[in-house]
């Protein structure tokens, strides 16, 4: 990242259609159908728990954390993070993600999920779920699914379904 001057910032509202436009980009139309969108469709991402990375002016990446349970166990759900193909294998990604399990960690947060691959994220302390332990609505790889935990041991007795926080998305609701 030496040659490059790259600024980590807290999404704002104002955000949304350049990030709407990047994950179109890199993902396509096909995320709709993903499992993780399934639970994004319920519930807003926590602004001040997502982040966009910028080079000047220039948006190069972004990562957005949801609000869910794992059971009766708050969490949060990583994804999408997304970086634009020039400027990927930068540390773009691994800036974001590391901003964004900090700032969990301050506000207190114990559990991050997402779905993706282990070998890159586990560079980070994401660990795969056991089979059967969890699971998420729509098909979803078991072996993409994986947990950090910002608290030693906050996975220790944690199972079931994940679902939207509703608790969270009532709170949105009254203060709009």
């Amino acid at each position: 990242m030496s040659d490059l001057s790259l600024t980590i910032l807290p999404e704002s509202a104002n955000d949304a259609q350049a990030i709407e436009r990047l994950h179109e980009r890199t993902f396509g139309p096909g995320r709709f159908v993903l499992s993780a969108y399934r639970l994004r469709e319920h519930v807003d991402h926590r602004l001040d728990l997502s982040f966009t990375a910028r080079i000047g002016t220039l948006l190069v990446g972004s990562v957005r954390q949801l609000p869910i349970c794992i059971g009766d166990t708050p969490a949060l759900l990583l994804g999408p993070l997304t970086v634009e193909p020039p400027f990927r294998s930068r540390g773009v990604g691994r800036a974001l993600l590391d901003r964004a399990l900090k700032d969990a960690r301050a506000k207190g947060h114990t559990l991050v999920v997402l779905v993706g691959d282990e070998a890159y994220y586990s560079r980070v302390g994401f660990k795969m779920i056991p089979k059967g332990r969890t699971d998420m609505p729509g098909p979803v790889d078991h072996r993409r699914l994986l947990v950090a935990e910002l608290v030693e041991g906050a996975f220790d007795n944690v199972s079931g379904p994940i679902r939207p926080d509703w608790a969270f998305a009532r709170e949105i609701l009254k203060s709009r």
